[in-house]
């Protein structure tokens, strides 16, 4: 199973991220990553993604829970919603390659699904609803996009909410 798990940073974490760089990259490199990379604002780094396959939901929240910078405080909070993969590939694959970064974009809903089908799918590095545990809720949308208007791969006035992040890719592979 899929999962979108968005790790936001507490204020002045960045010397715990720092000194647990290699620990975060080396428990990342056990698991099979759909997409991943810090997210900023005003070029000072404000969380993670990390688009996961685990095995269910406990494995999920154990991924984002047992994480080192969680562990260690750096985070003052975490996301973890279940997730489909409508590209059907991961952010390695994307077309337009890993230079220029991009945006998180976050819509977040209830009821009826909408963007199940993508919009400017040349645009999107990764893309897909954002899901109850069991996969039968629809709970919003997100999506990591390279373009002008970010907002544009969402239906205007379907979402309670909507988020962008500066974001770029991360990671080795």
């Amino acid at each position: 199973m899929e999962f979108f798990c968005y790790h936001r940073d507490r204020p002045g974490s960045l010397p715990v991220r720092e000194r647990l760089a290699e620990e975060h990259w080396s428990y990342m490199d056990r698991f099979e990553l759909i997409a991943r990379g810090p997210t900023f604002s005003g070029g000072v780094v404000t969380g993670s993604v990390h688009v996961v396959v685990v095995a269910d939901a406990a494995a999920a929240r154990a991924f984002a829970f047992e994480e080192p910078i969680h562990q260690a405080g750096g985070y003052r909070d975490v996301l973890v919603r279940r997730w489909r993969n409508v590209l059907g590939r991961t952010m390695w694959d994307f077309p337009g390659g890993r230079e220029g970064g991009g945006r998180l974009v976050l819509g977040f809903g209830s009821g009826e699904p909408a963007d199940l089908v993508p919009r400017h799918p040349g645009e999107l590095i990764a893309y897909g609803p954002l899901l109850s545990d069991d996969g039968t809720a629809w709970l919003g949308t997100a999506a990591l996009v390279r373009s002008a208007d970010p907002r544009a791969v969402l239906t205007a006035g379907r979402y309670d909410a909507v988020e962008v992040h500066d974001w770029e890719f991360g990671g080795r592979r």
